[in-house]
């Protein structure tokens, strides 16, 4: 960390049923490095800004929607817990002088090297390719963001950030829900092969309902989302039509694309 001047910390276990079946390595990749990166921060002589990626999970089941930043916190999950200690460790080190802030990513999609269990890329590739859609609680509601949106709220943080403004909590979404049940409609409307629906239970550890509030990003970053989910499935099944498929199996960390517990089958 010699001679960085900022630290964008996107890197996690970031799917919510990985947490689930090991509860320890989520803790020892989520939260130890964080705390540590933290540390390492705050004793340097110039010290580095952060800006911490966060998650929708951390609200849990809100009794109302849209969430607003400032809805209290009540995960539900290994991973959103994981999470919501990620960000206590942001708010202590703001506290003792690091020029740190949190932004919280909700259902990000829009790269054909996504996890390819995800419930979107998931979805647009059996659209352009053909097969079954499962669906774990078709009446699920989520707040799906485009990660072009998703890369320029983060811009617009770091910009900000650098500027040396003090940012609240900051969560980048659409303020529009889309149940997964349409989810695998719109899939349907744009697909290139037959495709079938399947019906299932929800899982228990998955936030069934969430929509958020995006007025703060708005008002404090002149940000606003641009692609909806009808446009950001079709380009996504074009995209996967196209063959655009090197390296798209490869599985990886990423605390980017991966806000986790979609509630569905296919993550």
């Amino acid at each position: 960390m010699q001679g960085v001047t900022g630290i964008i910390h996107l890197a996690a276990i970031s799917r919510v049923v990985w947490a689930e079946q090991n509860p320890v390595l989520c803790q020892a990749v989520n939260v130890n490095p964080l705390r540590e990166i933290i540390d390492i921060a705050l004793r340097m002589e110039v010290r580095p800004w952060l800006i911490f990626a966060s998650s929708r999970e951390v609200y849990g089941e809100s009794p109302s929607l849209p969430v607003s930043e400032d809805a209290p916190l009540s995960p539900l999950n290994v991973y959103a817990r994981s999470k919501v200690a990620g960000e206590q460790l942001v708010h202590h080190a703001s506290a003792a002088g690091l020029r740190a802030s949190l932004v919280r990513f909700s259902n990000v999609y829009g790269c054909i090297h996504d996890h390819s269990d995800r419930v979107v890329p998931a979805f647009a590739r059996t659209a352009a390719e053909g097969g079954v859609l499962r669906l774990e609680g078709a009446d699920n509601l989520f707040d799906f963001t485009h990660i072009d949106d998703a890369t320029d709220g983060l811009y617009r943080s770091v910009m900000a950030t650098m500027a040396g403004e003090a940012l609240p909590p900051i969560h980048f979404l659409t303020g529009s829900g889309t149940t997964l049940r349409r989810l695998a409609e719109l899939a349907i409307e744009c697909a290139r092969a037959p495709v079938e629906i399947v019906l299932a239970p929800p899982r228990s550890y998955d936030v069934s309902r969430f929509v958020g509030n995006p007025e703060r990003a708005m008002v404090q970053l002149g940000w606003q989302p641009r692609t909806g989910i009808e446009r950001g499935m079709k380009d996504l099944v074009d995209r996967f039509a196209m063959g655009e498929l090197v390296g798209a199996s490869v599985p990886f960390i990423d605390g980017m694309t991966g806000t986790a517990g979609l509630g569905s089958g296919v993550r």
